[in-house]
C-alpha cells in the first residue's frame, strides 16, 4: 500500500466538537431496568465484565469482531467515539446510547442471577444452584450481546382468512362431517396460495393435509399454521388424547406429530380418539423463547377454550392432556380449573410452575423421560427478572415436583411414541383409565 502524503496543517480540516454521550451512569435512579445499577457496584470495578472479570474496553464481549478494538473507539479513526466525527449524527448517538443501556442490563443481570458471588470464584466451590444461574447468567448475556440465530421460521408463507366455524361445542356429533369438509376447503385454499407464491414445500405439506380421508377440526395457515386435527372416531369414542406438540412443531414439520397420533390411537382401540393440537405459535427449538413462558402463556387460553370446547361436544368421554417437551409449559399453564382426567407431561424441560399442586388441576399429574432424552441435560429451574422469567421451572421428573413418574425406556426425545416403546403401552393404559400409580414402572 502507498500511503497518501499528508496535507499541510493549514489545509486540514479542524476537528468536529465533542458532544458528551450519555452512558448508563449518568442516567437518572427513578429510570425503568438497569438504569438503576450503577456498573461500579460490580467488584471487578466500575467498568468490569461480570464475565470475564477484566475491563470492559478489553473485554472479547466488547471488542469489535472485524478491527479487535475496544467499542468505545472508532474502528475507522481509532479515536474514541465521542470524539469521532462518524458518531455525531443524532442517529448514532442514540445507537450509542442504547448500547450503553445494553451494556448495563447485562450488568444488572449478573447482579440478579447471583454471578458475582463473594471474593474471588477460586476461593470456593459454587452451589450446584449457583452453577444453574450462572448457565441462566450466559443465556441472557448470549441474548443481549450475540443473538441466536436459529432456524428459518415459516410465518412469511402467506395463506388466505380461514373461513368462520361454529364453536366446537354446539357442533353435534352427526354434523362433524360437515365441520370436516369445511375445514378442508380451508387447507386446500392455503394450498394454492403457498403453490402460487413459489413455496413448494409447504404446499406439498397442505396437498397432503387436504386428503379426504383426514379430518380437521380447525385449520388455519397464516402465522406458521394452526391445526387441530382427529384419529380415530371422535364422535363416538369415550376416550380422548389431546397432544400438545413442542418446540419447532408447525406445518413444515408436522410428520413427527402426526405419525405419534396415529400409533397412540391405534393402540388405543376403535373407541379411543387422539387430536393433534397445534393450536399455537411454537417456539423455534434454538431460541431464547423456548427457553421462557411466555409462547405458553400465549397459547394457554386457547388450550383451555379448545378443551372445554371438546368436552362439550363429547360430556361422557374420559379427556387427557398429552403434553411433549415445551408443550407441557402450554399444559402447565393452562391447567388451572380445567375438567381433565390426566395431563401427561414427557420430555418435559419444565411445566412452567414449582409443583404438580400449583397447576391447580384436580386431573391426576403423570411424568415421564428417556434415558437417552437430552432434556434430562438441561437445568430445571426459573429465574425471574425485570424483563421477564428466563427458565421453564422444575424437573416433572423430580420426586418433589409431585406426579406420578411411569416408564419411557431408553428412546430418546422424539421416541416416547414410536411403536414398541414402554412410553407408548404406559400413554395408553393413562388414557384409557387403566394406569395406577406404578404405571410402566
Amino acid at each position: 500500500m502507498i500511503d497518501s502524503p499528508r496535507p499541510p496543517a493549514s489545509d486540514r480540516l479542524p476537528p468536529p466538537p465533542a458532544l458528551p454521550l450519555p452512558t448508563p451512569l449518568s442516567l437518572p435512579p427513578g429510570g425503568r431496568g438497569a438504569a438503576r445499577v450503577p456498573l461500579a457496584l460490580l467488584r471487578h470495578g466500575p467498568a468490569g465484565s461480570p464475565l470475564t472479570r477484566t475491563p470492559l474496553t478489553q473485554s472479547p464481549l466488547t471488542q469489535s469482531p472485524l478491527t479487535r478494538t475496544p467499542l468505545t473507539q472508532s474502528p475507522l479513526t481509532r479515536t474514541p467515539l465521542a470524539q469521532s466525527p462518524l458518531t455525531q449524527s443524532p442517529l448514532a448517538r442514540c445507537a450509542l446510547a442504547r448500547c450503553a443501556l445494553a451494556r448495563c442490563a447485562l450488568a444488572r443481570s449478573a447482579l440478579a442471577l447471583g454471578t458475582l458471588g463473594r471474593g474471588r470464584l477460586g476461593r470456593r466451590r459454587p452451589h450446584p444452584a449457583r452453577r444453574r444461574r450462572r448457565l441462566l447468567a450466559s443465556l441472557v448475556t448470549a441474548a443481549l450481546a450475540v443473538p441466536v440465530i436459529g432456524a428459518a421460521r415459516p410465518e412469511a408463507v402467506p395463506a388466505p382468512v380461514p373461513p368462520p366455524l361454529p364453536p366446537l361445542w354446539a357442533v353435534t356429533p352427526t354434523a362433524l362431517a360437515d365441520r370436516y369438509a369445511a375445514t378442508r376447503g380451508a387447507v386446500e385454499a392455503a394450498m394454492r396460495a403457498a403453490a402460487a407464491r413459489g413455496h413448494r414445500w409447504r404446499a406439498a405439506m397442505l396437498r397432503a393435509m387436504a386428503d379426504p380421508a383426514r379430518h380437521f377440526l380447525s385449520f388455519d395457515g397464516r402465522d406458521g399454521g394452526r391445526a387441530a386435527e382427529v384419529f380415530g372416531d371422535l364422535a363416538r369414542a369415550d376416550r380422548i388424547a389431546v397432544i400438545v406438540p413442542g418446540s419447532g412443531t408447525g406445518l413444515d414439520t408436522y410428520g413427527l406429530l402426526r405419525g405419534g397420533s396415529m400409533r397412540l390411537q391405534r393402540t388405543l382401540g376403535s373407541r379411543g380418539a387422539v387430536v393433534a393440537w397445534l393450536g399455537y405459535r411454537t417456539p423455534s427449538t434454538v431460541s431464547l423463547a423456548a427457553a421462557t413462558p411466555g409462547r405458553a402463556d400465549e397459547a394457554a387460553p386457547a388450550l383451555r377454550a379448545f378443551v372445554r370446547d371438546l368436552a362439550g361436544l363429547r360430556p361422557a368421554a374420559r379427556v387427557s392432556l398429552l403434553c411433549h417437551s415445551y408443550g407441557a409449559v402450554v399444559c402447565g399453564r393452562a391447567a388451572h380449573g380445567l375438567d381433565v382426567a390426566d395431563v401427561v407431561l414427557y420430555g418435559s424441560p419444565g411445566a412452567g410452575v414449582d409443583d404438580a399442586a400449583a397447576m391447580g388441576t384436580r386431573a391426576a399429574v403423570w411424568a415421564a423421560r428417556g434415558t437417552g432424552d437430552w432434556v434430562g441435560r438441561l437445568p430445571h429451574a426459573a429465574v425471574r427478572l425485570p424483563f421477564g422469567t428466563v427458565g421453564l421451572g422444575a424437573d416433572p421428573v423430580d420426586p418433589r415436583f409431585g406426579a406420578r413418574i411411569f416408564a419411557a425406556g431408553d428412546g430418546g426425545h422424539s421416541d416416547y411414541l414410536k411403536d414398541g416403546s414402554p412410553a407408548l403401552a404406559a400413554v395408553a393404559r393413562i388414557v384409557s383409565g387403566q394406569a395406577t400409580a406404578e404405571a410402566g414402572s
